[in-house]
């Protein structure tokens, strides 16, 4: 098992599995990555609004990758070990005139600078927010052949911005592609559920993550193993679901966490769907990835006995 160092530059802002890997490592290995902001490196700590509105918006996400790991093959599962996000000390959020889910509220372009201290933020007094540092795109290439911009999260994951896939947290993908292809990118060093304004606090960051391969695995979609963090529920079996009609995303959800309990838990169907009633969390991850809204559906851990799951 090897350590591997990958810069960010030169960075790629689209899908395509014809992309060739930067790096290419073995299941087990580490690879510290270093990510731009999802601006790419055009918003700065002293940009003004006026320097934000002057961005190439076609090298938004700005993602670190591909990473092929040896031996993957369609139908494995990718298993990606989030092992450090760590933020450079500044962050930034912005709105964007026509996007975020008041768009019609809020008309204006406006960008607000954050300073972050070691795990809290106090630049947007009297709050102090905690900071909770994750990768808000994650993802291996697109089964279908395309180049594709990376706004859109999917099967494939990518722009999930879950913001439970912090430090300790695990995502598995379905392998989509001979090698994976994994990248990553657009880290935030918070962010709210349905990351309602079109940002999170956007950052920079040193990522760390372990990658493993599971050999013949179905899986339909994003799975995460999240870590706990001191908040009601703690670690939690999640279930993502991405698509146009929330209603049906989150049926969807809802039709994955109960597959998944009966195929890991042994629960009969009815069972299982009952536990979704009274246990399960159903949450907006993001809404303004238009038309794209994410829905996470998640089981706290501890009312189940521990298991892996693959």
């Amino acid at each position: 098992m090897k350590e591997h160092l990958l810069s960010a530059e030169p960075t790629h802002s689209v899908w395509d599995r014809e992309l060739q890997p930067r790096l290419v490592v073995e299941p087990g290995d580490t690879v510290h990555l270093e990510c731009l902001d999802a601006s790419g490196g055009q918003v700065r700590p002293d940009s003004t609004v006026a320097d934000f509105e002057k961005i190439d918006r076609m090298r938004i996400h700005a993602l670190t990758g591909p990473i092929a790991v040896h031996g993957a093959e369609v139908g494995d599962v990718l298993e990606i070990k989030v092992l450090e996000v760590a933020h450079k000390g500044w962050a930034w959020t912005s709105l964007i005139p026509g996007l975020g889910f008041l768009d019609e509220r809020f008309a204006e372009p406006y960008l607000f600078q954050w300073e972050l201290e070691a795990e809290v933020t106090r630049s947007l007094g009297p709050a102090v927010v905690p900071l909770r540092p994750f990768c808000g795109v994650m993802g291996v290439a697109p089964g279908e052949a395309g180049v594709f911009r990376t706004r859109a999260p999917g099967v494939f994951g990518g722009n999930l911005d879950v913001r439970e896939l912090s430090a300790g947290s695990t995502l598995y993908l379905p392998v989509l592609n001979a090698g994976a292809l994994f990248s990553a990118g657009d880290a935030h060093a918070a962010q709210g559920d349905g990351e309602v304004c079109i940002n999170g606090m956007e950052m920079p960051a040193d990522v760390t993550l372990e990658f493993k391969l599971h050999k013949g695995q179905a899986l339909d979609g994003p799975l995460v193993e999240s870590a706990g963090h001191g908040e009601a529920g703690g670690a939690e079996w999640i279930v993502v679901e991405s698509g146009e009609d929330p209603f049906k995303a989150a049926q969807a959800a809802t039709s994955r966490m109960v597959d998944l309990l009966v195929s890991r838990w042994g629960f009969a169907p009815v069972h299982a769907y009952i536990l979704c009633s009274v246990a399960m969390k159903l949450r907006l991850s993001q809404v303004v990835n238009r038309p794209m809204t994410t829905v996470s559906a998640g089981i706290a851990k501890g009312i189940l006995p521990g298991r892996r799951l693959f």
